[in-house]
Order: C-alpha cells, then sequence, then structure tokens
C-alpha cells in the first residue's frame, strides 16, 4: 500500500515535517512494510521554508537573530537551487513559538527579526525574496522589520521610537535615508493565505491579536 502523508503544521506545537514523522509512525504501527511518501506542506506559517526547500531543492542557512521579546535566538532561512531566491517565514524569527504563553502580548513584540532575516538574505546574495507571514507572535506592522531594514521611526518630540506594537501610534515622521539600498533591486513576495485587511474588524488586530496574547482593550489599542 502506497500512502502519502502531507500536513500542515500544528500551531504552536509542530512544524509540518515533524507531524510527517509522528503520522507515519502511527500508519507503521498498524500495516506491514507500508510504501509512505512525507510530503510537509504550509501555509506560510511554521515549516513553509522546510517545505518549500525540500519541494523545490536548496538548503538552509542558519543565522542569529533578534527574537520577538529582543532577545537573541538560532533562526534560519532557505535558499533556493537557483542561489538568488530566499524563502523566509515570519515564525522563525518573530513567531509565536518563540514567546512563552505568559508573555504573550503584542504590544510588546517585534518584527525586528524578520527584518534581520531579510538582510542576511540580502548578505547571501538573494534578489529574490519569498516571506511567510503566517505564525507570527506580532501586531506591529512591519514597523520591527522596517527599523532593521534601516527605517527610523520617530515621535512627536522628535525621539527615535522603540520596538513593538505599542509603539505604532507615536509615529509622527519617519527616516528612510538609511534604508539597505540593496532593497531597490530586490523582489519580495509574501506568502500568506487569508486576504484580511490590514485594520477594522476583519483586519489584523481584531482576527489574530487574541491569539497572541492582545485583551479587547489591546486589540483596539492595536487597530487604532
Amino acid at each position: 500500500m502506497k500512502i502519502i502523508i502531507a500536513p500542515d503544521s500544528y500551531k504552536d506545537c509542530m512544524n509540518a515535517l515533524n507531524v510527517a514523522k509522528c503520522m507515519e509512525e502511527g500508519v507503521r504501527r498498524v500495516l506491514i512494510n507500508p510504501e509512505i511518501i512525507k510530503i510537509p506542506i504550509a501555509d506560510g506559517g511554521e515549516g513553509t521554508v522546510e517545505a518549500i526547500v525540500a519541494g523545490a531543492g536548496g538548503h538552509i542557512v542558519k543565522t542569529k537573530v533578534t527574537g520577538p521579546l529582543r532577545n537573541e535566538i538560532e533562526s534560519f532561512f532557505g535558499i533556493l537551487t537557483d542561489g538568488k531566491t530566499a524563502v523566509i517565514e515570519m515564525a522563525a524569527a518573530s513567531g509565536l513559538m518563540l514567546v512563552p504563553p505568559h508573555r504573550r502580548n503584542p504590544l510588546n513584540t517585534t518584527t525586528f527579526g524578520t527584518g534581520e532575516l531579510i538582510l542576511a538574505a540580502l548578505d547571501a546574495g538573494c534578489t529574490n525574496i519569498i516571506i511567510g507571514v503566517g505564525g507570527s507572535s506580532t501586531t506591529d506592522c512591519g514597523m520591527g522589520t522596517a527599523q532593521a531594514l534601516g527605517v527610523v521611526f520617530y515621535d512627536s518630540e522628535g525621539k527615535p521610537l522603540s520596538y513593538g506594537g505599542r509603539y505604532m501610534n507615536d509615529v509622527k515622521y519617519y527616516d528612510v535615508s538609511a534604508l539597505d539600498p540593496r532593497l531597490k533591486n530586490t523582489q519580495i513576495t509574501v506568502a500568506c493565505d487569508v486576504a484580511n485587511p490590514l485594520y477594522g474588524k476583519t483586519g489584523a488586530a481584531y482576527v489574530y491579536s487574541a491569539q497572541k496574547g492582545a485583551s479587547d482593550r489591546q486589540i483596539k489599542h492595536l487597530d487604532d
């Protein structure tokens, strides 16, 4: 018997490849010598890099970045066989699994590490970047990613703002003069499986921030 196992990741629990391995173990407990083909799939969240590299060919590059709580973490991205296409998953740098349940609060978490993955891909010579944006612990509108890439945000007193969703309401102006110039010649594609607008009752904060630890009051603050 031939069995194809093609799961997505289990949110906040296990990536797609490990899910497939667990399913394979279960099948082998009840069938004798089955032919099993494991094809992990992904929706832009955890496991996206592994799934695309496994399907299209390439290799994984490990690197250290700033985690969602601004601590240094081990992360990774993929480079496909053309040597110019990088695959990044936000979950690997700014993901929900990287934040303990008692510390989940999108007012505090940042996407800065995702920007650092983009920089690492640029340093590796990539000019085409695919970014899966699922599984994040953040609702900072990409502000942290922009900061990592050189953008500086200022408050009404002209002071540079720090990192986290809470600072979005304090932005009065920003400076892009230090933005990494390599981005001008880089194609960036976002991979996701939803069509929510940025804000409003069906937007990022109202639909997704609760699972990231936000209270009703914090959700309104983030949406504003």
